[in-house]
This record gives C-alpha cells, sequence and structure tokens, in this order.
C-alpha cells in the first residue's frame, strides 16, 4: 500500500513539472528558430514564422520560412533541416538561401556530435560552416573533398562533415523544390 502511495505522489509529481516546464520549453525553441532565422538571412522585416510550409523529405520534415521586405520583396529562405547521418545522431541545421539559390549562412539547431571534433560544425567553434557562406550549391558540391566534393572536412570528423553536407544538400533540394 505504501509502495503504491509513493509510486502515485511520484507520478503525479511528475505530471505536474511537465505541466509546468511544455510552455516555457516550446518558447525557448521558438526563440531559438527566429535567432537562427535572423542569422541565416540578410535583414527582413516580415515575420519569417507567419510563412511556414513544411516539405516531407526523407521520412521526416524539413521547414521553410520565407522572409520579405516591404514590398513583398523576398530576401531570403530559412530552411530547417536535418540528417540521421552524424556521428552522434541526428543533426538538424538552418541554412540560408538568397533568391538565387547562394548559401547566406547556415546555423546549427542541435547536434550530439563528440565535443571537440565533430562539434566543430558549431560556427561558435571553428569556421568550419562559413566555407558554404556565399557558395551556390549549382557550381560548389555539397560534399567532402574525400568524396570528390568542394568542402574541406573538419579534421578528424569526416563523418560529422558529412552529415553537415547532407543536411544542406536536403535543404537545397526542397530549395530548388520551392515555388519562388
Amino acid at each position: 500500500m505504501v509502495l503504491l502511495l509513493v509510486t502515485l505522489v511520484a507520478s503525479a509529481a511528475v505530471g505536474v513539472v511537465n505541466r509546468m516546464t511544455t510552455d516555457p520549453i516550446r518558447k525557448a525553441k521558438e526563440a531559438r528558430i527566429t535567432e537562427a532565422i535572423g542569422k541565416v538571412l540578410p535583414p527582413f522585416d516580415n515575420n519569417p514564422s507567419e510563412t511556414v510550409r513544411k516539405e516531407g523529405v526523407d521520412g521526416d520534415t524539413v521547414v521553410i520560412y520565407t522572409a520579405t521586405k516591404s514590398g513583398g520583396e523576398t530576401v531570403g529562405y530559412a530552411m530547417e533541416t536535418f540528417t540521421d547521418k552524424g556521428f552522434g545522431g541526428n543533426v538538424k541545421l538552418m541554412v540560408g538561401f538568397l533568391p538565387d539559390g547562394t548559401i547566406n549562412a547556415v546555423e546549427v539547431l542541435e547536434h550530439k556530435e563528440t565535443p571537440g571534433l565533430g562539434d566543430k560544425m558549431d560556427p561558435k567553434k571553428s569556421p568550419f560552416s562559413l566555407q558554404f557562406q556565399g557558395k551556390n550549391p549549382k557550381d560548389f558540391k555539397l560534399a567532402v573533398k574525400k568524396d570528390g566534393g568542394d568542402v574541406d572536412a573538419i579534421t578528424a570528423s569526416t563523418i560529422s562533415s558529412r552529415a553537415f553536407c547532407d543536411a544542406v544538400e536536403r535543404a537545397y533540394k526542397v530549395y530548388q523544390s520551392i515555388e519562388k
């Protein structure tokens, strides 16, 4: 009887804590997405979160945000993309494309790569992702040099580098399919 009572109290406590933290966690995630959109696109004055489109790709979803300036001129597209080919599993990126398909910037949203190695894909930790800026995948092969591409891999972290390229490539394929 005591064990049942303890289990009920613990379960109720977990339920209450879950309800209390759900909304703040959702708001923090939305803020992180909004911040990433601002980092990967040139200045805009709409709210890209109000222009969300989703594209089912490879068993998951790529989310597309369109940024415009006053007058409705599109300044770019932010793509929340993914790959499951990371050394530590799933990697999520925000890739900003200019209207002509040029990559403006890439921001890492989420990963579980090895600290000190694969986590160097994050622009705060190394300049790896900067090599994508200003490149148009039409003539910049999104693969590491070992695989015949144009990307310099992170030293001792080829798997993470390949995963990063895979996620950017997936975003570019979606970019090519959207109506502009």
